[in-house]
């Protein structure tokens, strides 16, 4: 693999919206907003981008296509991504991948979903095995299963940390709080809304073992981001050096033997491939949790939220629970985790996710993030997780440091 130099050169996302709010907004007039934006902030036209890779989970075969067709047609290569909710970060990881390797100066990535109210659905192929069978399957060993999938599989790991090191519901609710409180700043969150802990607590009850509550899980959403990466000669040719953003690390983690061979339903839901990816991530940026200001991280419910704290190294394992009782993740703490509001309330339309946590974080490091802007942010840590499963962890500093 080539080892060129990747910079975030342009973002552009829309606002995150309850499935159908937004009449006859399908995922062509997402993508020409989300795309747009992203060239008009990159200061690009459309045909300098050598490649563009699109992700979506639910849709045809070639959406991908027909998204971008939105913002020009010169016949470049165009791939379509699905890796479940890390499908936005995959997209991500091949653009920056082609400029590493030195196949393209310009590259595009682009991800929508439009969804459906409710609970994640299937694919509706009832002729095949779902991808997910297994780990429900070894989880249901762990953990009597509940419908929906989702919400049990993730708050079963939540009651296995509770018993193992004491964490309670109120640290994951003490999450929730958190998360809504940040995106009170987003004017791209999903929700806007500063919610009480008892409030956050009393909630409609989706997996009452863990004591886990509407307002602690992600919602579906429609809604899409992008994001243009270039090589340091296109930057340098183009002058962009002062809003260009460098990825100094970035890694792809798939399922591990020890997602089944640990029989723990924490490691099930990929917390095993988070550290395997955080690892790499921090040798390749020559960089420690403890160099990190802000960071955007997969909280589809806040149970992964506490999980991802200790497979980022953020703190020891089962210690997760003294972070967030200690303020420590938030405005004035040692890090700002998810201060876009998180998927919890900025929202999870799944192909657009990994990239709206890219922009989000791109803007921290520009010193453009408004009312959410982390004072001196000078390194920052993405990661984003899909079942099935796929982890993508990417660190990112300003190109003028």
């Amino acid at each position: 693999m080539g080892n060129n130099r990747v910079f975030v050169i342009g973002v552009g996302m829309t606002t995150f919206e309850k499935p159908g709010a937004r009449d006859g907004w399908d995922y062509p007039a997402m993508a020409k907003e989300s795309g747009t934006k992203a060239i008009a902030d990159a200061g690009i036209s459309f045909d300098q981008i050598d490649e563009a890779h699109v992700g979506y989970v639910y849709g045809g075969s070639t959406s991908g296509q027909r998204a971008v067709y939105e913002l020009g047609m010169t016949g470049i290569p165009i791939t379509n991504v699905n890796n479940n909710c890390s499908t936005g970060s995959t997209a991500l990881f091949l653009a920056a991948r082609s400029i590493r390797g030195g196949l393209a100066e310009c590259a595009l990535a682009l991800g929508f979903e439009k969804m459906q109210p409710g609970s994640l659905s299937t694919d509706g192929l009832s002729d095949r095995e779902p991808p997910l069978k297994r780990h429900i399957q070894a989880e249901a060993e762990l953990f009597e299963f509940a419908a929906p999938a989702a919400p049990w599989m993730f708050g079963a790991a939540g009651l296995e940390h509770m018993q193992r090191y004491g964490t309670t519901p109120e640290h994951f609710a003490k999450i929730g709080e958190k998360n809504h409180r940040h995106s009170v700043n987003n004017p791209y969150a999903q929700f806007q809304d500063e919610y009480t802990l008892e409030e956050i607590q009393g909630a409609k009850m989706i997996y009452a073992p863990a004591e886990l509550t509407r307002l602690q899980c992600s919602p579906t959403s429609d809604g899409s981001a992008a994001v243009i990466v270039a090589s340091e000669a296109f930057v340098d040719k183009h002058n962009l050096s002062a809003q260009a953003v460098e990825i100094v690390g970035q890694a792809m983690v798939t399922d591990l033997e020890s997602t089944f061979a640990d029989k723990s339903a924490i490691t099930i839901v990929g917390a095993d491939m988070s550290r395997h990816a955080a690892r790499s991530v921090y040798d390749q940026a020559q960089l420690g949790p403890d160099d990190i200001d802000v960071i955007e991280l997969h909280d589809c419910f806040s149970v992964n939220e506490l999980l991802t704290y200790e497979a980022l190294g953020l703190c020891g394992e089962g210690d997760g629970g003294k972070l967030i009782d200690a303020g420590d993740t938030t405005y004035g703490g040692r890090w700002v985790v998810n201060p876009s509001g998180g998927l919890i309330s900025k929202g999870h339309p799944l192909g657009a996710t990994g990239l709206a946590q890219a922009s989000e974080l791109t803007w921290q490091l520009r010193g453009t993030a408004d009312r959410r802007q982390v004072l001196g942010a000078k390194a920052a840590l993405q990661h984003n997780i899909g079942l099935g499963g796929a982890v993508v962890v990417t660190a990112y500093r300003p190109a003028e440091r």
